[in-house]
């Protein structure tokens, strides 16, 4: 079992009786029946439908909400929510200085004892811990975990095919079902009302994403984020992150499945890549033109 502490993440406290009436009216998931050792996963969108930031959320013990974000932008989200507040009896807290995040992966932990909840993203993720990077060490030992880097967590994460925003979508640019978080439990679409709601239902009813994230495996030395995928002289779109032999990239399907039918190499900045689940991308293409 390994764990690693990810400087990059930081929390968000919101407390106060309003606290989950607040952030549920802003949210792509239900938060309403959170309880510690739970967690969901949830975006704060613009009016137009894009990601202005992701989040997994949990309760803390004393019932109020924390939230698991970039840290770089966790002020911007504070700002964000405090702007939404108005006259709800809440509190906004940045607590990033204090409070981060320790991932536990390949193995099972006994995380309730650490306030910690499995990751509700995808199982092969892990589980997450909330504490403070000078206890980062001694709970890793406290739950038998080899103690590794962040960059072996970014290598998991990439293996497993999860986005991250800013290396594999842009934030303010990409829908929730570009960045697969239909896929991946972070839309309820059966909840109330929230900002860039109709939007979201549109492209779910429809099924409207032509633009997908899409699992890659790579032929070779990994392609720099940012470098056009490509088939027979034609864009499909770009890498994202790349890690030992895997990767992830933002792709058009329809033109993906085009590629994969004419049995057409696809290539990235020159080196051989290939679709992970070829049929699950002619599935979500046939959906999308529908």
């Amino acid at each position: 079992m390994k764990a690693a502490f990810l400087p990059d993440r930081g929390i968000i406290k919101i407390g106060g009786e309003d606290a989950r009436h607040l952030l549920n009216g802003l949210v792509t998931s239900d938060v309403m029946d959170l309880q510690p050792g739970t967690a969901k996963f949830a975006a704060l969108l613009t009016p137009q439908g894009k990601i202005i930031i992701d989040f997994l959320v949990t309760a803390g013990p004393d019932g109020d909400l924390l939230l698991d974000c970039p840290k770089a932008l966790a002020p911007a989200l504070a700002t964000k929510l405090g702007f939404y507040k108005l006259r709800a009896k809440a509190t906004i807290e940045n607590l990033s200085d204090s409070l981060g995040v320790l991932a536990v992966w390949d193995g099972k932990p006994d995380v309730a004892a650490h306030h910690g909840f499995a990751d509700p993203r995808m199982t092969t993720l892990g589980w997450r811990i909330l504490v403070p990077a000078d206890q980062a060490e001694n709970t890793a030992q406290a739950l038998g975990a080899e103690l590794a880097d962040a960059r072996a967590y970014d290598v998991h994460r990439i293996g497993c095919g999860l986005p991250r925003g800013g290396s594999d979508f842009s934030y303010s640019d990409a829908f929730p079902h570009e960045a697969n978080m239909d896929r991946l439990h972070g839309v309820d679409f059966d909840k109330g009302c929230y900002v860039g709601q109709e939007v979201v239902s549109r492209m779910q009813h429809r099924g409207a994403a032509r633009t997908r994230i899409v699992r890659m495996i790579i032929d070779g030395p990994s392609p720099e984020p940012g470098i056009g995928v490509e088939a027979g002289g034609k864009p499909l779109g770009i890498m994202g992150s790349a890690a030992d032999g895997a990767g992830i990239a933002l792709l058009r399907i329809d033109r993906v499945a085009d590629a994969i039918d004419a049995g057409l190499a696809l290539t990235a900045g020159g080196i051989s890549v290939r679709v992970a689940a070829p049929e699950d991308i002619r599935i979500a293409a046939k959906s999308a033109s529908a």
